[in-house]
């Protein structure tokens, strides 16, 4: 994953890596590791499980921990911005109201890292989070979706 690709994180998506990080390097880490060591105490390892298992967790961690680590070098904290008018548009970390179909849908836009659409979270390469970027209150997009092209109103941007 050596890429130089910035990636887009809100300030609270930025925290829950962090977060995930400490826990796996100081907390979990350390304790598989121990009982990568308490298994291999037991004698054979060719027919102990516990060892095995706890080899195959260590490795996932070790994993994680090298993916976080390169994630968080790249990572680059969205900021609120406006237009020389004053207006806001949709941005990565705008959190965006929408109607379609008669009814109000309200999504943050975010990186894909983040992207999560159960919790209204869809990610700027997206097809509607693409449409929506750099539009305005008032402004309609038209987006390709599996039943067809679906029509969205922008109602609101924070």
């Amino acid at each position: 994953m050596v890429n130089n690709k910035k990636i887009y994180l809100t300030q609270e998506g930025l925290d829950a890596l962090k977060k995930e990080f400490e826990d796996l390097s100081k907390v979990r880490r350390p304790e598989v590791v121990e009982r990568v060591t308490q298994a291999r105490n037991m004698g054979d390892l060719s027919e102990n499980a516990e060892y095995t298992a706890a080899r195959e967790e260590l490795s996932f961690i070790d994993g994680r921990i090298d993916e976080l680590e390169e994630l968080l070098k790249q990572a680059e904290v969205i900021h609120e911005h406006k237009t020389a008018d004053g207006k806001k548009i949709v941005e990565l970390g705008s959190k965006v109201t929408v109607k379609t179909s008669g009814k109000d849908e309200s999504y943050a836009v975010v990186g894909e890292w983040e992207a999560d659409p159960a919790e209204k979270k869809i990610s700027h390469e997206s097809p509607l989070g693409k449409a929506l970027l750099g539009k305005g209150i008032g402004e309609k997009v038209e987006v390709d979706a599996p039943a067809g092209k679906v029509l969205y109103t922008v109602v609101s941007v924070e």
